[in-house]
């Protein structure tokens, strides 16, 4: 299912990122996916990303189990 999200670019960032998706043969919407989708794999590469993933996970999960009390 595909979610609609709003997003304010300043107007140099919407400037290049138009550019950008009439070089490439784009849509907007999906030269915005595409940026997205690297960005996230980028990050599910990093290992210190992972690490603060982790160390997030964990803090949650000893909050919940507090709360759960």
């Amino acid at each position: 299912m595909a979610k609609n999200l709003t997003v304010r670019l300043d107007d140099e960032l919407a400037s290049d990122t138009e550019a950008l998706a009439r070089a490439e043969g784009r849509s907007l919407n999906e030269t915005i996916k595409h940026a997205l989708a690297e960005a996230v794999q980028r990050r599910r590469d990093d290992p210190e990303f992972k690490a603060r993933v982790l160390r997030i996970i964990e803090e949650d999960r000893e909050l919940l189990e507090r709360l759960a009390k």
